[in-house]
């Protein structure tokens, strides 16, 4: 029997997910150690615009703009949006010592993680829903033992499909905590 959603498909996501963030503290260290702590300022820079380019899917998408197809724009997306983010991480580094930094990457990897979901964790749960299914049936299991078989993995499915409702909200939340950032760095520095 195949294992389920969680142990398939969501742990590995997590241990891949602390993966990125360990990276980017692993960055912020070396950075540290050779005495390049100033390359963090100017990750910062760059983080910032290649999230803002990242952008241009949603303007895309709800027609503000047309300039290329929805499908290519996602795919840039998801990059920039994923590097701009491990770049600003490495920026926040690990000596944070304000609410607001703490805030803003708390907003950045809750949007970061609840894209991910959005595009790799519930494609990959999907498919795995549909092969316990099928190996249910080939197995001779009738619909409602199917049922029972899969009721966790529905549910997880189920809460995992609302990914947008958190994702949005986080994401102006984002813009606020960073513009504030900006704005208070411009005026204190």
């Amino acid at each position: 029997m195949k294992k389920s959603i969680i142990f398939k498909d969501i742990i590995p996501f997590i241990v891949w997910f602390s993966t990125l963030i360990f990276s980017a503290i692993f960055i912020d260290i070396i950075l540290h150690y050779f005495d390049l702590v100033f390359v963090g300022r100017y990750l910062g820079y760059f983080g910032t615009f290649t999230i803002m380019v990242s952008f241009l899917y949603s303007l895309n998408k709800r027609k503000i703009i047309t300039i290329s197809t929805p499908k290519f724009l996602l795919d840039y997306h998801e990059y920039f949006a994923l590097s701009g983010s491990v770049m600003i991480l490495v920026h926040a580094g690990i000596h944070i010592n304000a609410i607001l930094p703490w805030l803003a990457i708390g907003m950045l990897l809750i949007n970061v993680a609840s894209g991910l979901v959005g595009k790799h964790l519930l494609a990959e749960a999907n498919k795995t829903m549909r092969e316990r299914k099928s190996e249910l049936k080939k197995a001779g299991k009738s619909e409602e033992e199917i049922k029972k078989e899969i009721f966790w993995d529905s549910i997880t499915m189920d809460s995992m499909k609302n990914w947008r409702t958190i994702h949005l909200p986080i994401t102006y939340f984002l813009g606020l905590f960073s513009l504030i950032h900006i704005i208070s760095v411009m005026f204190y520095n």
